[in-house]
């Protein structure tokens, strides 16, 4: 299925890696990675660190699934505000769930302090907009709760807000800890990085049609009829993980994307801060390295790519609309669109880890809106895994959070 459609701005910005490598031959290895974006990108970097032998697998073009099309806000938000997160999974968990995501922020940093990769990767603030008076209630929580926890926020009320930021909304939550970076550039450049210094093995334009356990491991095949061997296999593949899962644990969610024509650096908003809103479906928007504006949402259920792609053009007006609301002295021209698929989960947290019964099967699925963040944290929790180490955040992010639902 196309996963998006348009002109996502990173397939453009960035030269493509036009790498061809269909898997021929049978092959045995130590874990094999389905999947080539930012989420396979990291855990092929981390094993590779460790010193585990890995494959990684994709159908298309190396990173030109939904990585293309992300927008790449690191945030340690996640898409279920943490006062209502307390309600679905419990504090403790839902604490950690949060500080996890704070600390991938900078886990993700250094692994691009530790290559000679630069994905642009800039920190940035981040201002969470109340949409209206009962967002302005959800900030008040929200705020209490964050603070209570010993989370980076700050409250800004209506006076403060638009003397630090020039918004006219009700209030906002900040902090200083987020960032962005382009997830095409960092997806292909990992996994440039180790084809070179690793010894990693790294096929395009190969499907895995059909799995079968085996006793130490999994033999997978391939559309080609090619049979791969593997002690373990890492499923990375976003909402397409769907065929190796017993049951559906996501929503498919289509959404929005646009960039805008460069402009002049001063005529940016304040700290090019990450923005967003708590009005659902939610308004965002970042800048980018080379001065422009990105700016994202009017996500709708997903149904079918034709009826995604339809919709294209009027979401366009409407997001370009809510721009001009926040910021109407800025001028934002429309330079490319996009429209994309993910997968949302109910309490807004990723699932990684084997499925009950299948130890061998290791799912690192960044479900939600901090795909990024989450990938960091399933890349460190299946390298911990394998190594045997225990890992606390493997409960909080595991499947067995179903059997509570």
């Amino acid at each position: 299925m196309d996963l998006h459609s348009g002109l996502p701005y990173w397939l453009i910005k960035n030269k493509l890696f036009n790498y061809h490598n269909p898997l021929k031959d049978d092959l045995v290895v130590d874990v094999a990675i389905i999947g080539s974006g930012i989420t396979g990108a990291l855990v092929a970097h981390e094993l590779c660190a460790a010193g585990i032998p890995c494959a990684v697998f994709d159908k298309r073009t190396i990173a030109t699934g939904s990585t293309g099309a992300s927008t790449a806000q690191l945030q340690y938000e996640i898409d279920v505000p943490l006062s209502d997160l307390i309600g679905k999974v419990g504090t403790e968990n839902a604490v950690r769930a949060y500080q996890a995501s704070l600390q991938a922020i900078t886990d993700v940093e250094q692994v691009f302090e530790s290559v000679p990769v630069r994905p642009s990767f800039r920190r940035v603030s981040s201002v969470f907009l109340a949409s209206n008076k009962q967002g302005l209630r959800l900030l008040e929580r929200e705020y209490e709760a964050r603070k209570y926890h010993n989370l980076p926020v700050s409250f800004l009320d209506a006076d403060a807000l638009f003397a630090e930021h020039r918004i006219v909304a009700p209030a906002a939550l900040k902090n200083k800890a987020a960032a962005q970076m382009d997830g095409y550039l960092a997806a292909t450049g990992l996994l440039k990085h180790h084809l070179k210094k690793s010894d990693l093995s790294l096929f395009s334009h190969t499907e895995i049609i059909n799995y079968q356990e085996k006793k130490g491991g999994y033999e997978l095949l391939t559309g080609d009829g090619v049979t791969i061997r593997c002690k373990y296999v890492v499923i990375a593949a976003g909402f397409e993980a769907g065929r190796f899962l017993p049951k559906q644990v996501m929503r498919l969610v289509s959404t929005y994307a646009l960039v805008s024509q460069p402009v002049d650096p001063s005529q940016l908003w304040p700290e090019r801060s990450l923005i967003w809103e708590t009005a659902i479906p939610y308004f965002y928007m970042r800048t980018t390295s080379d001065n422009r504006m990105m700016i994202g949402g009017e996500d709708v259920p997903f149904r079918n790519p034709e009826r995604r792609d339809r919709l294209l053009r009027w979401k366009i007006k409407r997001l370009e609309r809510k721009f001009k609301q926040l910021y109407p002295e800025i001028p934002f021209v429309v330079d490319m669109a996009w429209c994309g698929t993910f997968s949302s989960t109910q309490d807004g947290l990723p699932f990684i880890g084997p499925w009950a019964g299948k130890q061998r099967m290791l799912f690192a699925l960044g479900y939600g809106g901090n795909g990024i963040t989450f990938s960091m944290i399933a890349a460190q929790l299946i390298k911990n895994r394998l190594l045997g180490i225990k890992d606390e955040r493997a409960k909080v992010f595991g499947f067995n959070r179903l059997d509570n639902s």
